[in-house]
């Protein structure tokens, strides 16, 4: 059912091909959002489309494309200036695409730990590559789709990759600690939130059992709704706002991460 609050909202949804990401762009555009599908690949992010418009009976015009292997960070730039180019104005950037860190340590081409690279790194560089976009006015939001486990981390400042030491457990929670101080960033007005353990491939790094894509979607829907105000930085276990781990919000942590960040991707001042 169309919402007069996200009728006119253009929403893109990274890792939208599957789970979480799929659900969120589902029900974003059955509200009647505008909604950018996100995935690895053009086949995969057109097929998505595909089911979404056949299955879900969205309107195709409501939709549209773009694909980059988050494993490879010059494949983030392209989508980033098609969709500056096509929508200089970005509502919402929901940051969800992500993978569970391997048994064994793993590292890019680009020579970082692929699920810190995968989670967080090509997060940073879209947002950033997008901020032109989102900074508009009316400002757009992002909103990053964290983990409760989090809490459990630590960036190994001195060694993000984990080489000396690797546990995919923590690999894989400190990639969602950094999605976590990320959103802090005073660049971009952002959120970050858990929106529940559910049935998707990342399963067996939380637990046995969970609930639906569909039910855990709509509590990242409901941080795209602009009649929903937010606070630069806060976070969410689902609907409920409260803090993150200790020191996720403070200033040195932030900016020490977007210092670590831009030498990881490759940007400079």
């Amino acid at each position: 059912m169309p919402d007069s609050a996200l009728c006119s909202r253009t929403v893109l949804v990274t890792g939208a091909t599957s789970g979480i990401g799929f659900e969120t762009a589902r029900q974003l555009a059955e509200r009647g959002a505008t909604v950018l599908l996100h995935g690895r690949t053009d086949d995969e992010a057109l097929a998505a489309a595909d089911r979404l418009i056949g299955t879900a009976g969205i309107d195709a015009g409501r939709l549209s494309v773009c694909s980059a292997d988050f494993a490879r960070l010059e494949e983030v730039e392209t989508p980033a200036r098609t969709v500056v180019t096509a929508h200089p104005h970005l509502d919402v950037l929901v940051d969800n695409a992500g993978i569970a860190a391997p048994e064994r340590h793993t590292v890019t081409a680009d020579g970082n730990e692929v699920a810190f690279q995968v989670n967080f790194l090509a997060h940073y560089l879209l947002t950033c590559l997008l901020e032109p976009a989102l900074i508009g006015d009316p400002g757009g939001r992002v909103v990053n789709v964290s983990s409760s486990l989090h809490r459990s981390a630590s960036i190994h400042w001195a060694d993000p990759n984990r080489a000396r030491r690797y546990s995919r457990l923590a690999a894989y929670a400190q990639s969602q600690l950094a999605l976590t101080v990320f959103a802090a960033d005073p660049r971009v007005t952002a959120v970050s939130v858990h929106p529940g353990v559910c049935e998707t491939a990342l399963l067996p790094v939380y637990a046995h059992q969970g609930v639906s894509a569909s039910e855990v979607a709509t509590h990242v829907v409901r941080l795209c709704d602009p009649t929903v105000e937010i606070v630069n930085g806060a976070y969410y276990d689902r609907d409920e706002r409260v803090e993150p781990a200790p020191g996720a919000t403070d200033d040195r942590t932030v900016r020490r991460l977007g210092t670590l960040a831009d030498l990881l991707v490759g940007r400079t001042a």
